[in-house]
């Protein structure tokens, strides 16, 4: 039976204590803060919007009010006071509520919307059926009311039910109140707390509270709920849904946070005119969301250095790069559409692809497995089909997309078919355009070039790399580039003889390696070139120019060198050389020697007059605006 005295808060009665422990769903909700409360609430209240051509408003406000002021605060505190915790976490957390509940003055925050259906059938109290959205809210956990319009269902938000939590979580009492206005202008008021099982005047209770009236009908118990007579911040005017949390936890006490989850998590929503936002006196809708998502006080704005959040780019990327051709992804049994909307940037240091739900809420920041790192950018929108198959997918904190939550065999292996697919379908457009951005054609576009040497790239270049001997800097002498395996033991032989020492170590070998030269051995320069291995070469680039560094100084060919010609040679994908083709001149604007602060010259191939610091050299090279930084390239050094 429950208590159904003068009291107005509810708990069933049970024959004996058997949980000790607060609902695990509040430390999971808890652990999400600002972002899982803003999400829920806001979600909910997408779900009821009433009007195709006007965007739900929802009203979020923080403040301060008397605790005596809280409905039902002193039937609240009794119950408070009794509880007992059996566990560490448990003595802790009720501590932490009887000290809070001590207070005469607390904050509070409140979502309101309108222009949204609100809760219907209220005046029926508790019943079992999907037309009374209240008794579901109110009265059910794990169980959400589903709309009569199959189309509707299919693009809310909610699925699981057990979202309505994520206020409680927000409560250092774990309470949350909930003020309705329906299409009758009928006003009803009520409420939830998360407490422990626990033992009042003799009678062992559960751990969830209703603030609402009951009354025995045909010797069954009924809830039915409160008409509104409260006063602010519990008052309910117009027709929609009000969720106000007392106590307020001082870690969602944040209005930058809120503003960043509403941005985060409804940007769709809000550019689509389906959202408007009020933040106390701060409103965020269609028309000015970019001033919060473009301001540096809200977010990172450089690329190469947004890690964790991307707001700004997908928003940028939502705006500005639609592409015509939809996303088709394949489960074992469906053909799924989506919206996609891509961007390649190579400043881009994190890849990752925003998943929105048709409501306009963001799913995840999904990481396409193997390309975290890819420079792109991208937003997905499912169509009605997809969105209602996303739904399925989500976590009950609605951030995941994932098949965790699917115990059969079947839709668990189609949901990891789909997300594969998802995947493969995403790679295919970064691929497309990786190789859009670095052009082959025939030979090379030699109109950018960087240098990126890979592990292969190195092992393959040394065996394609010829020996030269250089003759007191004249001339050059063309030689026989590979020795035979048996002059190559004869003097590993000598050499240990020599040493005397069988097992002693080679050297090190030299950062730098002659070039040898081609032709028929004729003079072809009057100065001696080496070529430089991939870890003598350090390059960090920026948006009009890079640092590039060399490091020489355990070279014994540069000892006494104090200044060479820096010469650039492109290389393809397989390693191959075209030494003739990019132009620095044609390329760079400037280069400045570091060391030196001074400009050098820059002609055809080569920087020339570049000075070296005990085999250390810097430079500065400004990029000309054709530079796209696409293509890959070598290092050579001529010396005199």
């Amino acid at each position: 039976m429950t208590d159904i005295n003068n009291n107005q808060w509810k708990f069933t009665s049970i024959e004996n204590i058997e949980e000790s422990h607060f609902d695990r769903s509040l430390e999971r909700f808890f652990g999400m803060g600002v972002m899982g409360l803003v999400r829920e609430n806001i979600q909910n209240s997408l779900d009821g919007y009433l009007y195709d051509d006007k965007p739900v408003i929802v009203k979020i406000k923080t403040g301060e009010m008397r605790a005596t002021d809280v409905p039902g605060i002193d039937n609240l505190r009794e119950r408070i006071n009794t509880l007992e915790g059996r566990n560490n976490y448990t003595k802790e957390t009720i501590k932490h509520m009887n000290e809070k509940i001590k207070q005469n003055r607390i904050r509070y925050m409140s979502f309101e919307d309108e222009n949204t259906k609100g809760l219907t059938g209220a005046e029926n109290g508790q019943t079992n059926s999907k037309s009374d959205t209240w008794g579901i809210y109110a009265y059910n956990k794990g169980f959400h009311f589903e709309e009569e319009n199959i189309s509707k269902e299919e693009i809310r938000g909610g699925s699981h039910g057990v979202g309505k939590i994520a206020s409680n979580a927000a409560s250092d009492l774990h309470a949350m109140f909930f003020s309705n206005c329906d299409d009758k202008n009928q006003k009803h008021l009520g409420g939830t707390v998360q407490l422990v099982e626990h033992w009042f005047n003799g009678q062992a209770y559960r751990s969830t509270g209703y603030f609402t009236d009951a009354q025995r009908e045909n010797g069954l118990l009924k809830y039915y709920p409160f008409s509104n007579e409260s006063n602010h911040p519990f008052r309910k005017d117009t027709r929609g849904l009000k969720i106000i949390i007392p106590f307020l936890r001082e870690e969602y006490d944040d209005q930058m946070a809120i503003v960043k989850s509403v941005c985060d998590s409804f940007f769709v929503s809000i550019l689509k005119n389906k959202l408007e936002v009020h933040i106390n006196d701060q409103v965020i809708n269609k028309d000015n969301l970019t001033d919060y998502v473009y301001n540096d006080q809200y977010y990172e704005q450089s690329v190469e250095n947004m890690k964790d959040v991307f707001t700004p780019m997908y928003v940028d990327t939502y705006l500005n790069y639609p592409i015509e051709k939809d996303l088709v992804v394949e489960s074992k049994d469906e053909t799924y559409q989506f919206k996609l909307f891509f961007k390649y940037d190579e400043k881009i240091s994190k890849g990752r692809t925003a998943i929105i739900r048709t409501v306009g809420m963001k799913i995840e920041d999904f990481k396409v497995n193997g390309y975290a790192t890819k420079p792109y950018n991208a937003v997905v929108i499912g169509d009605k089909k997809a969105d209602a198959y996303l739904k399925s997918l989500e976590n009950e904190s609605h951030t995941e997309i994932s098949n965790k939550h699917i115990n059969d065999k079947y839709l668990k292996s189609n949901a990891t078919r789909f997300i594969n697919n998802l995947s493969r379908a995403i790679k295919k457009h970064i691929d497309d355009a990786i190789q859009e951005n670095n052009q082959m054609d025939g030979i090379m576009d030699t109109k950018d070039i960087i240098y990126t040497v890979e592990r292969k790239f190195k092992n393959d270049l040394q065996k394609a790399t010829e020996t030269v001997r250089v003759g007191n800097g004249k001339s050059l002498r063309k030689t026989k580039g590979n020795s035979s395996k048996k002059e190559r033991r004869n003097r590993a032989d000598a050499e240990t003889n020599a040493t005397g020492d069988k097992g002693e170590k080679r050297n090190k070998r030299d950062p730098l390696k002659f070039k040898k030269a081609k032709g028929d051995g004729k003079v072809v320069d009057e100065k001696q070139r080496y070529s430089t291995y991939p870890e003598t070469v350090e390059r960090l680039r920026l948006d009009d120019h890079e640092i590039l560094q060399f490091d020489f100084s355990s070279s014994k060919l540069l000892m006494g060198v104090t200044e060479c010609d820096v010469v650039l040679a492109v290389i393809d994908g397989t390693g191959k050389e075209y030494s003739d083709e990019f132009k620095v001149d044609s390329n760079f604007t400037r280069a400045i020697d570091l060391g030196t602060g001074q400009d050098c010259r820059l002609l055809k191939n080569k920087i020339t007059n570049v000075k070296v610091n005990n085999g250390i050299i810097k430079l500065r090279l400004d990029y000309d605006r054709k530079m796209n930084k696409s293509l890959k390239f070598i290092y050579y050094l001529e010396v005199e």
